[in-house]
């Protein structure tokens, strides 16, 4: 049986506000398996906004995790995110999910892999997934060259950017703010 899987996620750190959206397709091989899926989720009562790519049920395992370690860590998103990564690393089921993870609070951005990456971009933009390259890309010319745009709004034209350009990626996008 295929995997459901393809996605862009991306996140945006911009003049005090963070955005994180992603697109609604979800795979199957070749084939959309659904249009609508809704890959973004609040966390710690709202405090912290996740974006997952890779397979659906692997994210939704690592995100009942994360939400474990930030109830753990009082809500501490860093702590959070270093110690589900060696758990990931680690735990034998654990290592064995493909998924990936980005994290936003109101002034910090992660991603986390499956290899026990927790990385915090240096540029304020975030971005997993299929489309994440095409996402990024334009996440970056937006920051350089429109920077009167909100966080919101750069996270949505980038992702259209990507969603014109990637056959996994739609329009059909949810965007959450912080």
């Amino acid at each position: 049986m295929e995997k459901i899987h393809s996605t862009t996620v991306l996140a945006i750190l911009h003049n005090g506000q963070v955005a994180i959206g992603a697109d609604g397709q979800a795979t199957m091989g070749n084939t959309v398996a659904k249009s609508n899926v809704r890959k973004i989720r609040k966390l710690s009562n709202g405090k912290v906004i996740i974006g997952f790519a890779g397979s659906t049920a692997d994210a939704f395992s690592l995100m009942e995790r994360f939400e474990e370690k930030l109830g753990a860590f009082g809500g501490n998103m860093k702590r959070a995110a270093i110690e589900l990564a060696k758990d990931w690393r680690t735990d034998r089921y654990l290592r064995r999910l493909e998924a990936m993870l980005i994290a936003a609070a109101k002034d910090e951005l992660l991603v986390l892999s499956g290899t026990g990456d927790v990385l915090e971009p240096d540029t304020g933009i975030a971005s997993i997934g299929s489309g994440s390259m095409f996402a990024q890309s334009a996440a970056t010319a937006l920051k350089k060259h429109a920077p009167h745009l909100t966080a919101e709004e750069m996270v949505a034209e980038s992702l259209h950017i990507a969603a014109d350009i990637c056959i996994y990626t739609n329009h059909n996008l949810i965007i959450e703010t912080m």
